[in-house]
């Protein structure tokens, strides 16, 4: 599709602002530093937990070099897939990840950690505290996963080689 390249920017963009934003509000403006805690249903905490690992908390004791190597590494990557594909669901998936990985990276550098907000729990289970920047990563996975299960249309040149 043509316009897959800016409508995947803006949509990577707009998910990168909407992080943003909310990092801001809640550290910049309201002051939060770590450990406030809203009980908004028996199952949803919103909180301000430091993530200092990469994802999901994993590689938190590794060294600072290590980790940003890594993370620097996997970005290099996801841009240059972003470049090389003509999907539209995988030029969007992509660049979701991309704005949500820039958004952590930026936390990093600011607060030298990931600020997560996000905690569900069923009882004494607690699963990952997260933020909207993960939120992204994960639809941007999502997109990734589900264009790989979409057929592709058959191309008709190489159907005609064969015959030959």
């Amino acid at each position: 599709m043509k316009n897959a390249a800016p409508l995947s920017i803006l949509i990577g963009f707009l998910g990168f602002l909407l992080d943003r934003g909310q990092k801001f509000y809640q550290i910049d403006i309201l002051g939060w530093r770590g450990g406030e805690r809203i009980n908004v249903t028996g199952f949803f905490d919103y909180v301000l937990v430091w993530n200092k690992g990469v994802s999901f908390g994993l590689l938190d004791s590794t060294n600072p070099i290590i980790k940003y190597f890594l993370i620097g590494l996997a970005l290099l990557i996801i841009i240059v897939w972003w470049f090389k594909t003509t999907d539209m669901l995988t030029k969007i998936g992509l660049a979701l990840c991309v704005g949500g990985a820039i958004s952590n990276i930026i936390d990093r550098f600011l607060y030298g950690a990931v600020a997560d907000f996000f905690h569900f729990y069923l009882g004494q289970y607690s699963f990952y505290i997260f933020n909207l920047a993960d939120v992204l990563i994960s639809l941007g996975v999502a997109l990734l996963l589900l264009e790989m299960l979409i057929p592709k249309k058959l191309n008709r040149d190489n159907l005609n080689k064969d015959k030959i």
